[in-house]
């Protein structure tokens, strides 16, 4: 990684990124030799990622004839405009974020004791219920769907949350920011305080 200091190393950070996403991008290699990137609802389960989908599709084609992906996550946080600063160069606007890159091979889940709780898992981080009605081997979803799983093969991470300002500077971004009081600005203010 270039920019060091954006780098997140901490695993725990790494997966907090995951488990407060609810949808990541899937790029395989499309047989025309073009990245074809889909976007999924996902879970982040037992360190791997789960997503299900149709049985017949691009992204299956593709990840049949070739199981190396990449699935990438970001959460965009507030963004940082002129009002900041009337006199900021253009080159210091921008977006807080925290993003994973992954890179892993993707793999159709055949065991049915597998998928069922991959299933579980998908509904219990995307259901805003406490409760849900549970999904079995005998539930027909399970057999009109497919399951599949990226199993991790290497995994980095970055932010930008102001690492490079100064304290002083630092300080006065969350001022502004909880001042300003946009979706996003408190959650940001407290990542960078």
């Amino acid at each position: 990684m270039r920019r060091k200091f954006n780098e997140i190393t901490d695993k725990k950070d790494i997966e907090a990124i995951l488990l407060g996403a609810r949808i990541g991008r899937l790029a395989t290699l499309g047989q025309d030799g073009y990245p074809y990137i889909t976007p999924v609802n996902f879970v982040f389960f037992r360190g791997a990622i789960y997503f299900h989908c149709a049985r017949q599709g691009e992204k299956l084609d593709n990840l049949r004839r070739d199981p190396k992906v990449c699935f990438a996550v970001d959460r965009p946080l507030a963004y940082l405009d002129t009002g900041y600063d009337k006199n900021m160069p253009v080159c210091d606007v921008g977006q807080f974020y925290q993003s994973v890159v992954i890179r892993g091979r993707a793999e159709i889940i055949f065991d049915v004791a597998e998928k069922v709780e991959a299933l579980n898992a998908l509904m219990a981080c995307h259901e805003n219920a406490p409760e849900f009605a549970l999904i079995t081997a005998t539930t027909t979803a399970v057999e009109l769907c497919t399951v599949v799983a990226v199993r991790v093969e290497s995994i980095s991470a970055k932010a930008n949350l102001a690492q490079k300002k100064s304290a002083a500077d630092k300080e006065k971004i969350c001022t502004y920011l909880q001042q300003r009081d946009l979706p996003g600005d408190k959650e940001t203010a407290d990542f960078i305080g």
